[in-house]
């Protein structure tokens, strides 16, 4: 199929550009940018793109998919489906899944479901019955695309490996043996106890030279808290969490980091004092990225009077000083990356007192939408900077890079119309769950096709 997006606003992190141009393309690259383009062939599709946004695929560091073992919650297909909607091009799977990903044999599990492209995530790009390593397209993956709208792709699946036996913080699992089955990186996606078993991963870890991620908050610390410490906190009579719990845990990470050298990613960052402290560290050198999730730095703990208990998350809504330093964090590159942090509830999990129900929110198809209403119309954040901490900057954390909008690159693309409301309802969504606080809401702004 050829394309051609006439006067598309074209935002490309790589290439530091912002502007508007025809873009063509073609058998899965992009042909042509230019101010005009005139030359194609007869059989060209043409589309007027005046006000839409054609940016780089959206990257989402981690994300929690329902299967295997919560199918109810997530499916893998409502998974990358939700994904694609939402305009990522490439998704990273937690291994908090049922059974945990510990084990080289549910990699490649997962991986023959995508196609079997490994830890790279390409695929042979003209040839529409591959993936990855030239792998023939199975029957799973079949059904899959044929699942999907036509104006989406199917997202590039990345898994990370667990880094302990059950994700349960005790027994260091075959980490060599993932790394060779292929997983992006390492992570348990809980916090840590154990500071020596921290120690040794790192060390172990060193020679392998992929991405080990962290989520610091000391439990003991958190106690059964559900809200950040503050006013907010007493007045709805709900138990606190003291930014101390993530603050402290950093603060050992970062010490572990200056003495061993293996570079690490701090996941969830949710405080002021969190920002400080990574802020410091970067400056000293370290080798430390970091992320903050979407809803981070859309609300703070005023929303919870609601008691929507799709807004208990885990770390929690910050305070109004948390919010404004994460997202000066965000423009600043303190905080390298925006996760979605993707997590999926039943109704029946999520109606639940505040403070019972499981934390969490899915936010695949409303990141987005919501991040541009209200950071980029706002003028507090530039397009670029949102798109740079959407799309480039979270492949880096990943070790991995977004190529530029430029000709004969392989068209990994989105098209975005940031005019467009829909309503959030289930007829709308393409995920299976629907804890989210928007539920209900009118939005403006929607993913209307994408190139991977």
């Amino acid at each position: 199929m050829i394309e051609l997006l006439q006067q598309v606003r074209v935002i490309d992190p790589v290439s530091e550009t912002d502007e508007i141009f025809d873009v063509l393309i073609a058998d899965g690259y992009i042909q042509a940018v230019a101010s005009h383009i005139s030359d194609i062939s007869t059989d060209t599709q043409i589309r007027d793109c005046q006000g839409l946004v054609l940016g780089s695929g959206l990257v989402d560091l981690y994300s929690h998919s329902g299967e295997p073992g919560f199918e109810e919650r997530e499916t893998l297909v409502s998974f990358l489906q939700a994904a694609a909607a939402g305009g990522f091009t490439r998704v990273s799977i937690l291994p908090d899944t049922s059974p945990v990903i510990d084990n080289p044999a549910l990699v490649s599990q997962l991986q023959n479901k995508r196609g079997g492209q490994g830890d790279t995530g390409t695929r042979g790009r003209g040839d529409k019955e591959t993936r990855g390593h030239g792998n023939t397209i199975n029957d799973f993956f079949a059904s899959l695309r044929l699942s999907f709208p036509a104006s989406y792709s199917v997202p590039l699946l990345y898994i990370w490996g667990a880094i302990t036996l059950d994700v349960a913080g005790k027994q260091m699992t075959e980490l060599a043996d993932l790394a060779s089955a292929g997983v992006v990186g390492f992570t348990d996606g809980k916090p840590w106890e154990n500071l020596a078993l921290v120690q040794r991963v790192l060390e172990y870890l060193q020679p392998l030279g992929k991405p080990v991620a962290f989520w610091p908050c000391d439990r003991q610390l958190a106690a059964n808290g559900v809200i950040r410490e503050g006013v907010q906190a007493l007045r709805l009579g709900l138990p606190p969490v003291p930014a101390s719990a993530e603050t402290s845990a950093i603060a050992a990470l970062i010490e572990l980091v200056a003495a061993i050298g293996t570079p690490i990613h701090i996941m969830r960052v949710s405080t002021a004092r969190s920002v400080e402290l990574i802020a410091c560290a970067k400056a000293a050198g370290f080798p430390i990225t970091a992320s903050t999730t979407w809803m981070h730095l859309l609300l703070d703990t005023k929303a919870i009077n609601s008691y929507n208990s799709s807004l208990h998350l885990d770390p929690p809504l910050g305070n109004v000083s948390d919010v404004a330093a994460l997202r000066a964090g965000v423009r600043g590159g303190v905080i390298d990356a925006i996760a979605i942090d993707h997590a999926p509830y039943s109704y029946e999990e999520k109606v639940q007192a505040f403070a019972e129900a499981p934390a969490g929110a899915i936010g695949f198809e409303l990141a987005l939408p919501l991040l541009w209403q209200y950071l980029v119309e706002t003028g507090e954040f530039t397009a670029l900077e949102l798109w740079r901490a959407l799309s480039s900057n979270p492949a880096k954390c990943l070790t991995q890079k977004i190529n530029a909008i430029t000709p004969h690159q392989p068209a990994e693309l989105i098209l975005f119309d940031p005019q467009q409301t829909w309503k959030v309802e289930r007829k709308n969504l393409h995920t299976l769950s629907q804890n989210t606080p928007w539920l209900g809401q009118e939005l403006q702004g929607r993913v209307v096709q994408t190139w991977c």
